[in-house]
C-alpha cells in the first residue's frame, strides 16, 4: 500500500507539472494573439505557404516599373541547333524553277548550298521496342540429338530493358511517387503499356542497384567533405512520423530516413553508426546546421549555425516586445550589415582577410547585444540570448573556413523537392519504400550536383546488377574552365619550385 500511495504521488506530480506547462504555453498564445503576433516564414520556420491569412509575405518585391519579360539591351537565346552527325534525318528542300529565269532546276545540279537549317523534333507514334526472345530447339543433323538454346539470365530478369526500367524510376522520382502517372506516360507517350505493380518491381530493382552507390555517397561525404551543410524534415511511414535527413556539399548529396531526430539518426546519415552516446564518433570537417539539440553532439570548433534561421528568430523576438525587443533590434542590424560584407566577399568586391577584419566589429556588437538580451527578463528572448552566447564561436566560422557559407541553404535546397515528394504521396508504405526514397534521392541529386546525365547512369546501373557485375561509380564533377586554369596554374607553380 505504502509503494502504492508513492507511484500516485509521483504521477499526479507529474501531471501537475504537465498541467501547469500547458497553462504557461496558453497564457503564452493568448498574449501573442492580443498582440497579434503569429507565426509566418518571416519570424519561425513556417513555409511560406503555410502563412496565416494575411501575414506579410516573407519577401517584399517592390515593382521596377519595366515591362516584363527581356528588356532592351538583353542578349537574347535561342535554341542551339545539333550538329549533322547527330540528325536522324534530313530533309533537303531544293526549288523547282529558277528565281530568274524560271526554268525548272534539275536535280544534283552542281553548286548546291545549304543556305538555311530548321531541325524539328518529334516523339514516334511508339517510342519503346519491343524485342521477343526465342529459345531454339535443333536437331543435329549428325547424330540426331536435339540441343536446345538458352535466354540470357539477364535478359531474363524483367521484361523491361535496363534503359526503360531506369526511365521508370526517373518518372517516378520525378513525378513524386505518382505510379499511375507513371503507367499513364508509359502508355500514352511510350506506347508501352505497364500494370502498377510492374511500375513497384521496377523501382525495387532499382532500389537494390542503388544500394552500393549510396553507401559510397555516405562514406566519402563522411571522410572527404571539409564542409557538410545538414538538415532534417519530417517523412511519413504507413501515416507514422519519420525524419528524412540530408547531408549535402559540392560533391555529393546523402539522404537517411530514421525512426526519430536523434543523435543517433544523425551518425547513422554519416556512417556512425547510430550509437546513442557518440562520444567515440569523431566526424570530420565543419557542419553547417540549424540549433537543433542533436547537432549539439559537434564540436564547436565544428560547427557553423545557419544565419537564415538567426534572422527569424530575432524577427520573432521583436514582434514578440517586452525587454527584450531593443536589443533584438540591434542583433537583427547585425545579421544585415553580416550578409552585406558577405555578398560582397562574393561578388569579390572584398578579400578573405577584410572578410575576417570586418565580422570583428560586428561580433563584438552582436556579443555586447546578446548579453543585454540574456539579461532581458524575457523568458523566451533571454533564453535565445543565452543559448547563443553559449554557441557564439560557431557564428562566424564562415568568415575563416575556405567553402563554408553562413547559411543552410544548400541542404534546404536538397529537400525541397524530397518534401514535394512527401505531399504527393504521403510518404513510404514500408521499409523497402523508404530505402528506395534515400537511394533515388542521393544518386539523382548527386548526379545533379556533378552535371551528369541522370538516365544514362541509372540504367549502367541495373544493367549491371542484371549481370552481378559491380556497379559503375559516379564519375566526379567536370572540370570547368575557371578549375581547369586554376588546376594549371597549380600546376605551374609547383613546376616552377621544381626548378
Amino acid at each position: 500500500m505504502l509503494a502504492r500511495n508513492r507511484h500516485l504521488e509521483a504521477q499526479l506530480k507529474k501531471e501537475g507539472a504537465l498541467r501547469a506547462r500547458a497553462e504557461q504555453r496558453l497564457v503564452e498564445l493568448e498574449q501573442e494573439l492580443r498582440a497579434g503576433r503569429r507565426a509566418t516564414a518571416s519570424n519561425s520556420s513556417l513555409p511560406p505557404s503555410a502563412n496565416p491569412i494575411g501575414a506579410r509575405p516573407p519577401v517584399v518585391k517592390r515593382p521596377t516599373g519595366r515591362k516584363p519579360g527581356g528588356q532592351h539591351g538583353h542578349k537574347g537565346t535561342s535554341r542551339t541547333l545539333l550538329p549533322v552527325e547527330q540528325v536522324d534525318e534530313i530533309v533537303a528542300h531544293r526549288p523547282l524553277i529558277c528565281a530568274d529565269c524560271q526554268q525548272p532546276i534539275a536535280p544534283n545540279t552542281m553548286g548546291e548550298v545549304v543556305v538555311g537549317r530548321h531541325q524539328v523534333a518529334e516523339l514516334p507514334p511508339v517510342a519503346v521496342v519491343i524485342t521477343e526472345h526465342q529459345a531454339l530447339a535443333c536437331r543435329c543433323g549428325r547424330c540426331g540429338h536435339v540441343s536446345r538454346g538458352t535466354i540470357p539470365a539477364d535478359v531474363r530478369a524483367s521484361v523491361c530493358g535496363p534503359r526503360l526500367s531506369a526511365a521508370i524510376g526517373l518518372l517516378g522520382a520525378s513525378m513524386k511517387g505518382s505510379k499511375r502517372a507513371i503507367a499513364q506516360v508509359m502508355r500514352e507517350v511510350l506506347g508501352c503499356p505497364i500494370a502498377l505493380g510492374s511500375v513497384s518491381a521496377r523501382e525495387a530493382e532499382l532500389s537494390d542497384a542503388l544500394a552500393g552507390p549510396h553507401q559510397t555517397l555516405a562514406a566519402a561525404a563522411a571522410a572527404k567533405a571539409a564542409v557538410k551543410y545538414v538538415d532534417e524534415t519530417g517523412w511519413k511511414l504507413r501515416g507514422k512520423s519519420r525524419w528524412l535527413f540530408v547531408s549535402a556539399d559540392r560533391e555529393q548529396v546523402v539522404f537517411h530516413i530514421d525512426k526519430a531526430r536523434t543523435r543517433g539518426a544523425f551518425q547513422t546519415l554519416l556512417g556512425g553508426g547510430g550509437g546513442s552516446g557518440g562520444a567515440r564518433w569523431r566526424p570530420r570537417g565543419v557542419f553547417c546546421t540549424d540549433r537543433a539539440g542533436i547537432y549539439d553532439m559537434l564540436s564547436i570548433r565544428q560547427r557553423q549555425l545557419c544565419w537564415a534561421h538567426l534572422q527569424r528568430d530575432f524577427v520573432a523576438a521583436i514582434e514578440r516586445g517586452g525587454a527584450g525587443a531593443a536589443a533584438a533590434t540591434r542583433m537583427l542590424a547585425v545579421a544585415s550589415e553580416m550578409f552585406e560584407l558577405w555578398h560582397r566577399f562574393k561578388k569579390q568586391e572584398v578579400r578573405r582577410s577584410d572578410l575576417e577584419a570586418g565580422v570583428e566589429p560586428l561580433r563584438q556588437r552582436l556579443r555586447d547585444a546578446l548579453a543585454e538580451g540574456a539579461s532581458c527578463g524575457q523568458k523566451k528572448t533571454a533564453g535565445l540570448c543565452r543559448a547563443l552566447l553559449k554557441r557564439e564561436a560557431a557564428l562566424w566560422r564562415f568568415a575563416r573556413t575556405p567553402g563554408l557559407e553562413p547559411t543552410n541553404n544548400l541542404a534546404e535546397r536538397m529537400l525541397r523537392p524530397a518534401v514535394i515528394w512527401r505531399k504527393k504521396s504521403f510518404g513510404s508504405s514500408s521499409l523497402a519504400g523508404c530505402r528506395y526514397v534515400e537511394r533515388m534521392l542521393s544518386v539523382t541529386e548527386t548526379l545533379r550536383l556533378r552535371g551528369h546525365p541522370t538516365l544514362a547512369y541509372l540504367a549502367s546501373a541495373i544493367a549491371a546488377h542484371r549481370k552481378d557485375q559491380p556497379i559503375p561509380a559516379i564519375a566526379p564533377r567536370a572540370a570547368t574552365p575557371t578549375a581547369k586554369k586554376s588546376q594549371q596554374a597549380q600546376k605551374n607553380r609547383e613546376l616552377r619550385k621544381v626548378a
